[in-house]
């Protein structure tokens, strides 16, 4: 048989998933792949209910339904502080991963560099090779997860197309200040590269702190994609819809590799999902307030049987330090990865090995979730404290 391509060979499968796949196996509780457990808002499960009967059930416009198209350049509009043009403007994906591809593939060419925050969203290391970018990493320092901007000016000197920026920061949870987008904005004008975020988390960001959209400052509309997708913000990741927002000359390559790559999003989950895209301020007040609560809820828990974490600042994540624990007997010389396969099986709570989100030497962090209902979570807590009453 003849070989694969080295592409493909180049990187593993999602390391994420692999978690939830094993954690299903053993019936552990899965706090490593981001999914709440409960349902989405009820006006939206009630749209999807109509929409099963009165369709629409064939292909919508492949780049996006144009109620659909309608409503999310309204509330983005917002969020952006300008008028997005639902026509040129953007393009609807399935799910942000593909917004994500679909935004590499349109601006790289193989060879060029693009610049990624380290810890990264794994997919952004295949997101690089798919599209053929070489990327240059660029350390988040802990614990406040900082930067030193001079390596970002260092890397577009070097001729970095891009740079990638989640905001608010899966796995870590730094939300990005105002005053560093605008630097990192200041460097991508005068090197004429373009930023690229992913931003599916703005509406879980933690006061003090503040949410700012990099394409809402003077000037970065047209060096700016947007990626962004609906699975977070109203807990339904299984629908698989998402969204490109950028300058039209960027959103018309977009089209076309969205086009051959997946030809369109479901119809009918586009319609339901519109009922969400109207929801009132309230709704994204009440979601912050709900996870506000979760994070509190779990990090005290966290607290009280004596693990030690960050305080993440958005998104629903939170890293653990284990390394007390692998400089246990029994544990030394493991991987994190090795740990959260033990975790499974001995603990029964599935968390993902911080090595699949670090470029660097990362061996003693391991992430957790907590969008689950507090019951699910006081269980999760009281099997981790057989965890941490190894360390007595």
């Amino acid at each position: 048989m003849p070989n694969p391509s080295s592409r493909v060979q180049s990187f593993t499968d999602s390391v994420i998933r692999r978690m939830t796949r094993i954690s299903d196996e053993h019936g552990a509780i899965n706090l490593s792949q981001g999914f709440p457990d409960f349902d989405p808002p009820q006006e939206i499960l009630d749209a999807l209910a109509k929409a099963a009967y009165a369709g629409p059930h064939q292909y919508s416009i492949t780049f996006g339904a144009e109620n659909f198209r309608q409503a999310l350049a309204r509330k983005q509009g917002r969020a952006i502080g300008r008028e997005i043009d639902p026509e040129t403007e953007i393009v609807v994906t399935c799910g942000g991963t593909e917004a994500m591809m679909c935004a590499m593939m349109t601006i790289c060419n193989p060879g060029d560099k693009v610049l990624v925050f380290s810890p990264f969203y794994e997919n952004y290391g295949a997101d690089a090779i798919l599209s053929g970018a070489d990327p240059i990493y660029i350390p988040l320092v802990p614990p406040e997860y900082s930067f030193d901007l001079s390596l970002v000016e260092e890397g577009f000197r070097q001729g970095a197309k891009a740079i990638i920026l989640c905001n608010p920061s899966n796995p870590c949870g730094k939300v990005f200040s105002r005053e560093e987008l605008v630097e990192i904005g200041r460097l991508a004008l005068k090197y004429d590269a373009f930023v690229v975020t992913d931003e599916v988390y703005e509406h879980m960001v933690y006061p003090p702190n503040v949410h700012t959209c990099m394409a809402a400052l003077p000037g970065m509309f047209d060096h700016t994609i947007t990626c962004n997708s609906l699975s977070k913000t109203y807990s339904i990741t299984g629908w698989r819809l998402g969204w490109l927002i950028g300058p039209e000359e960027i959103v018309e390559g977009a089209k076309k590799v969205h086009d051959f790559l997946t030809v369109g999003a479901a119809a009918p989950l586009q319609e339901a999902a519109v009922t969400g895209l109207e929801f009132p301020q309230s709704y994204y007040d009440q979601l912050l307030d709900t996870y506000t609560q979760k994070r509190r809820h779990f990090l005290n828990g966290l607290d009280r049987i004596g693990l030690k974490h960050n305080v993440p600042q958005g998104t629903y994540f939170v890293l653990i330090d284990i390394q007390d624990f692998l400089d246990l007997p029994q544990f030394q010389g493991w991987t994190d990865l090795e740990f959260c396969e033990w975790m499974i099986v001995n603990i029964g709570v599935a968390a993902v090995p911080g090595s699949s989100f670090f470029k660097e030497e990362v061996n003693h962090l391991i992430r957790l979730h907590f969008a689950r209902e507090e019951s699910t979570m006081d269980e999760a807590l009281s099997r981790l404290s057989k965890l941490a009453e190894l360390l007595k």
